[in-house]
């Protein structure tokens, strides 16, 4: 199954790629291979200050070796060996009218040291951060998510959806990052449920990712906008950064298990603020932001 899901992701990066490379027209993705020196690297990806993007990743890593004892005490295992691989994107548009988009899907599996598999899950998810809400692209990133997820299962949606809504959001802001999509963690196998379901419902919501970016992505690139709604991006972007600081799994694990730091931090945008106690105007579209971010709506 490991092997399957990396030539799975190595191809997905492939499609990814281009196809955002196509729509921005200008830049180009910077390659970059790494390597750890406990086991396993990965293939990042960057592009930087192109038409339509500002700033974005696209990675995937395959990593191994003894799980570091600050893993350990996180999954409640003692000294086990362990096995990751997945694909991290991250997309920050120039545009304020053009929603940051993030998606990840992940596979891990830990061993006993005689080699046995111990413990094996799949994970991951996609979820949308605009900075002005334009209701109907809320409604198609997560209708095209209900559509991979009803593929599998008709409680997918649902519950994926509350998962992402419950994770990504900034406790210490008391708001959510963005407005969702899915987020889904420790997908094993039961007695209904098999490896290889786990692995049709993630390639199925990893193949739909570009389905539910792009359209969103060409109705809003040409859209005018001032610098009072640039400032409005970059204040919000603050938060994206706090969250993936603060809060972020994914963050903590490649810190915790010597990842390559400049892959790990290819998500946070170039420009950002932080302005002292800083509150959009009553009435006006940034508040409407804020009131959805505060209570997360059902959009399908």
């Amino acid at each position: 199954m490991k092997n399957k899901f990396y030539e799975y992701i190595q191809k997905l990066q492939d499609t990814i790629t281009s196809k955002l490379e196509e729509v921005d027209g200008k830049a180009k993705f910077q390659e970059d291979f790494w390597e750890r020196s406990e086991g396993g690297g990965g293939r990042t990806r960057v592009i930087e200050n192109g038409a339509v993007f500002e700033k974005g990743g696209v990675n995937i890593s395959k990593v191994h070796g003894p799980l570091p004892k600050s893993m350990q005490a996180y999954f409640g295992v003692e000294d086990v060996d362990f096995f990751a691989c997945g694909l991290s994107l991250v997309i920050h548009p120039k545009s304020p009218m053009v929603p940051t988009v993030h998606a990840n899907w992940r596979y891990f599996e830990m061993y006993d040291k005689s080699g046995n598999i111990v413990d094996q899950w799949f994970g991951g998810g996609q979820d949308l951060t605009p900075y002005y809400l334009f209701e109907e692209d809320a409604q198609h990133f997560h209708g095209i998510c209900k559509k991979a997820c009803d593929a599998h299962n008709p409680e997918f949606y649902t519950l994926y959806k509350r998962k992402c809504d419950e994770y990504f959001w900034n406790a210490h802001r008391n708001e959510a990052r963005g407005i969702g999509g899915l987020f889904f963690d420790y997908c094993k196998a039961t007695d209904e449920t098999t490896m290889e379901d786990w692995y049709n419902f993630v390639s199925e919501v990893g193949d739909s990712f570009l389905e539910a970016y792009v359209p969103i992505l060409s109705k809003r690139i040409e859209l005018p906008y001032t610098q009072a709604q640039r400032d409005w991006q970059e204040i919000r972007r603050g938060r994206y950064v706090e969250f993936n600081l603060v809060h972020d799994k994914g963050t903590l694990f490649g810190l915790k298990t010597n990842g390559r730091i400049e892959s790990i931090l290819m998500s946070l945008p170039p420009h950002v603020q932080w302005r002292y106690d800083h509150h959009p105007e009553k009435g006006s579209e940034e508040e409407k932001l804020i009131q959805v971010l505060q209570s997360p709506k059902n959009w399908v």
